[in-house]
């Protein structure tokens, strides 16, 4: 059986170039596989990837197939990633074996084919296990041209070894050298700049110090990319100390040598490694939902970094909490249970110098429909217990149930539903006077939601003797100060009256003095003008009085009976007024 469907694969294989295969007639021109990077060095433990790439530069190719080999001691496939394939067809999906130390692969490029040096096919992560070399071969491989005819125009292999080492901090790799009887031991290389020979560095100027044996009458150094590299620039005056400016992006060495009179020593090599730019490419892709109430969303972080690699991702979503997420290689991430709405991530691709790259994207997650409220009260009695009846659309999860008194906060709880969606929401605690608000929230299985649904209104009064008695307590709140306050008015009227009383009885009395002082002043003064009236008249006998005497007595006579009278009415009339 298994023979036979081996058949069938094969005979579908063939079918299906041919067909492709036969398309456009083209002359085969030279093609390659290769690795990218293709070389390196990685402490035990840790990961990092290469890229399998095709070049057909000069004749379009529309099919490629690989059989990869690794060391299985010193390294092993973490993930492969199609992501960002030339590929549109795979005739075999990418595979691997850690047993075997082997990956292989096998697609197809649909019309009009691949033209470029540079067509990425998989990309491959491993994970280093122990030290030493680890070399990367293809076994076999192929290139088809899209000449119709499926002409292999595969001409180069091309193949990659990285160095898998423990080495740790500011530890430099020492060779050792067949070096005479005295002379100087290899000198230990710290770096103030560059530390860690493990780590990526965004400094572009290094700076290195060693100790000089008293002895000492020369050193040679060299900066460059051979790990093992012999110095050869000699410094007759010697010196524990070097600067080096404007280095480019890469993995650097540097060596150093110490001479003294019995000739040259060991030689000392220290790695460093620097990266100042920032990831080359960073695309974020949402994967296409068939559910859009899915409240976990699944993105593709597409990102490139051509020196150090990518580290790590700063994630944060709708302006909260920042995430830190690393790539497990499936370059896929997935965010937390979210609410309905519109949201927008945004992510920073960090390499592993700490150089940054920052990319976002918007997507909506839709609503639940929300539960419906079927039965509640419109009136309770203070201390009554609430029940509300519902139901929801969804038979699996839960409803979160919603009361808020007035301005106060809402309080929210958790109801279970039964295997009809119905729901019964009873508060934990009996309802005091008041108006409140209830709606509820459907919650599936997955953790989506609704949008909260309509709004109801329960209005809580207290109980009728209460009630009663409340309303006894307002009425008597008004009325007791009514009460007091006429109460208070009569006792100032009273009051005022009794002042009055004894003001007029006190006004009448003076009236009566003054009434009485002045008829004794008019009396006097009468009886003092009829005095001198007499006199005037005794004048008179002896001799005549002019005219004008005559007039002037008659005159005062009648101005004096005139005042009298103006005086007494006042008096009256203030007596009556008093009276009254």
């Amino acid at each position: 059986m298994e023979e036979i469907h081996k058949n069938i694969k094969s005979l579908l294989v063939g079918t299906l170039l041919c067909a492709v295969f036969s398309i456009l007639p083209i002359v085969a021109q030279a093609a390659t596989l290769y690795f990218s990077p293709s070389s390196g060095s990685h402490a035990v433990g840790t990961t990092f990837s290469i890229s399998v790439y095709v070049s057909s530069a000069d004749q379009a190719m529309n099919a490629a197939s690989g059989a990869i080999s690794f060391p299985s001691d010193k390294l092993e496939v973490a993930s492969l990633s199609k992501i960002g394939s030339i590929f549109s067809l795979w005739v075999q999906e990418p595979t691997f074996s850690n047993t075997l130390g082997t990956v292989n692969f096998e697609g197809i490029v649909l019309n009009p084919g691949f033209t470029g040096s540079s067509g990425k096919i998989i990309s491959i992560t491993f994970k280093t296990k122990t030290a030493g070399n680890a070399p990367l071969t293809f076994s076999s491989g192929s290139v088809l041209a899209h000449d119709g005819k499926g002409t292999n125009t595969l001409t180069d292999l091309g193949d990659a070894n990285f160095s898998i080492g423990v080495v740790g901090p500011a530890t430099p790799e020492i060779v050792p050298l067949v070096q005479e009887a005295g002379t100087p031991p290899a000198p230990e290389i710290r770096s103030p700049t560059h530390p860690d020979p493990n780590r990526w560095y965004a400094v572009k100027d290094a700076k290195f110090t060693w100790d000089l044996p008293k002895d000492a009458t020369a050193v040679r150094l060299l900066v460059g990319k051979i790990p093992q590299a012999l110095p050869t620039v000699t410094y007759t005056t010697p010196m524990n100390s070097k600067e080096i400016t404007d280095l480019d992006d890469g993995t650097w060495y540097f060596h150093v040598q110490v001479r003294n009179a019995k000739g040259w020593g060991g030689v000392s090599h220290f790695r460093l490694q620097i990266d100042t730019e920032k990831p080359a490419h960073f695309d974020i892709r949402e994967i296409p939902r068939e559910d859009f109430t899915e409240p976990k969303v699944p993105f593709v972080f597409d990102a490139r970094d051509k020196t150090s690699g990518i580290d790590y991702y700063e994630i944060k979503i709708d302006g909260k909490s920042t995430d830190t997420w690393k790539d497990d290689g499936s370059h896929t991430y997935t965010t937390p249970t979210l609410n309905p709405g519109k949201h927008i991530l945004i992510a920073k691709v960090v390499d592993k110098a700490g150089n940054s790259l920052v990319n976002s994207a918007e997507f909506i997650i839709q609503a639940l429909t929300p539960p419906e409220i079927m039965e509640y009260p419109r009136m309770l009695r203070s201390g009554d217990v609430l029940f509300v009846k519902g139901k929801t659309a969804y038979l699996a999860g839960k409803v979160n149930g919603w009361l808020q008194k007035e301005n106060e906060e809402a309080k929210s709880a958790a109801i279970e539903i039964d295997d009809k969606g119905r729901f019964i929401l009873t508060p934990n605690e009996k309802l005091k006077e008041g108006i409140y608000k209830l709606w509820a929230e459907a919650v599936d299985e997955r953790g989506a939601k609704s949008e909260p649904g309509e709004k109801i209104t329960v209005v809580v009064e207290r109980p009728a003797l209460l009630r009663i008695g409340s309303q006894a307590v307002e009425l008597l709140a008004i009325v007791t100060p009514l009460v007091a306050l006429i109460i208070l008015l009569g006792a100032l009227l009273w009051y005022g009256w009794h002042k009055f009383a004894a003001l007029r009885k006190q006004l009448k009395k003076e009236v009566r003095g003054a009434e009485s002082a002045l008829h004794e002043a008019f009396d006097l003064l009468k009886e003092d003008i009829r005095e001198q009236m007499k006199m005037l008249e005794k004048t008179k006998t002896k001799r005549e009085l002019t005219q004008e005497e005559e007039k002037v007595m008659k005159h005062f006579r009648k101005h004096l009976d005139d005042a009298e009278k103006f005086v007494r009415k006042e008096i009256q009339d203030i007596e009556k007024g008093v009276k009254q």
